[in-house]
């Protein structure tokens, strides 16, 4: 939930401000309003009517007057991630967010990038991306959880470290029903290479695996716009929203052209039927785990051997909404939760290797 649960008569005043700081000139977009429409009913549990009368930052900032700066952070945030679904973006909305984030006293760098997007100034958007304090960070303590020396950046590739490596391929001989071998057989059904060899992920993009076993989300586009929602509002830290804004910029608008070391620009895959729904669903787990969470910061090897259903009770994780589910939001073992390009090079992998294929095959008992 946002902090202290809103009422009805609040949860209106805040979808007027919502609404009057990322209208256009013609009013709302089409996903604008059903992106809007399923943020308040998944993280308030009211419905709204995004046809309402304006409201000034001034006013807005008055009506908010009793709750506190990480509330009206949150709130800044849905208004920016219902801003970045536009392309190209007003300058007058981004004009407004500004104006609003100063009214309730928020100072947020996705803000900057939302300016440079109304701009055009995409290769400076991309800079705000990279050095942004969550995602630019290269403490030890990042570098402890990935289990690796050095970096040059955060999102940097590391191909030849056969201590990484081996310590990926160990999850194979952990017991079905721990997160690590879930974790495992995720890698084997779509091909992919572990950390540490060519070809594999950045182990800072790595870490989201994780997620998308403990989470239970799959491995389409679509599947990437849960996981990163997901993670945003499970971490305390509102920094951790410009993973979702990177993702949205990726796979709805094509804003940035690529991001996290691996991923490229794919765009619309936001825009496609029931995806608002499941976005917002993806951030109200998220949001209800217990404690914060900083899932790029955990070392997920500590908890490779437990049983996945442990773990997720021990975070409170929720299930998925109905509406989320019948929109086709699906596990790692679910129909649809696989794409067909990734049972290919799992099928590639097997035979390149001189192993037995083993075929991906739905589970629902692992979910």
């Amino acid at each position: 939930m946002l902090l202290t649960p809103p009422d009805a008569a609040e949860v209106a005043i805040l979808n007027r401000g919502v609404v009057s700081a990322v209208s256009g000139p013609d009013g709302l977009t089409q996903l604008q309003d059903l992106v809007v429409r399923a943020m308040f009913h998944s993280m308030t549990g009211f419905d709204v009517d995004t046809a309402c009368e304006p409201i000034t930052p001034e006013q807005f900032a008055t009506a908010l007057g009793r709750r506190n700066s990480i509330f009206r952070t949150r709130i800044v945030q849905v208004m920016l991630l219902s801003a970045f679904v536009v392309r190209p973006l007003p300058a007058f909305v981004a004009q407004q967010l500004r104006a609003f984030a100063a009214a309730l006293g928020v100072s947020d760098d996705m803000i900057d990038v939302a300016e440079r997007y109304a701009d055009g100034a995409l290769e400076l958007a991309n800079v705000d991306f990279l050095r942004n304090g969550y995602l630019g960070s290269l403490d030890t303590v990042r570098l402890e959880a990935l289990h690796v020396s050095a970096l040059e950046s955060s999102w940097s590739q590391v191909a030849d470290d056969a201590q990484l490596a081996a310590r990926w391929a160990s999850l194979d001989d952990l017991p079905v029903g721990t997160l690590g071998r879930g974790v495992a057989d995720f890698y084997r059904d779509r091909g992919f290479v572990h950390p540490g060899r060519p070809g594999s992920a950045p182990p800072l993009l790595a870490q989201h695996d994780w997620v998308h076993v403990l989470a239970g989300y799959g491995t389409a586009l679509e599947n990437e716009i849960e996981v990163f929602a997901f993670m945003a509002r499970a971490n305390d830290d509102p920094r951790a929203f410009s993973l979702l804004a990177m993702v949205v910029s990726l796979f709805e608008t094509g804003y940035l052209a690529s991001g996290a070391g691996l991923f490229e620009a794919n765009a619309g895959h936001l825009r496609t039927g029931g995806m608002a729904v499941r976005l917002a669903d993806a951030m109200r787990r998220g949001a209800l785990t217990q404690g914060s969470h900083d899932f790029l910061d955990l070392d997920w090897f500590g908890l490779a051997d437990r049983p996945v259903t442990v773990v997720r009770q021990e975070i409170g994780l929720v299930a998925k909404a109905p509406e989320a589910v019948s929109a086709g939001s699906a596990g790692p073992w679910q129909p649809g939760g696989i794409t067909a390009f990734q049972l290919n090079s799992a099928r590639t992998a097997a035979e390149r290797a001189g192993l037995e294929y083993r075929a991906w095959q739905p589970d629902p008992g692992r979910e």
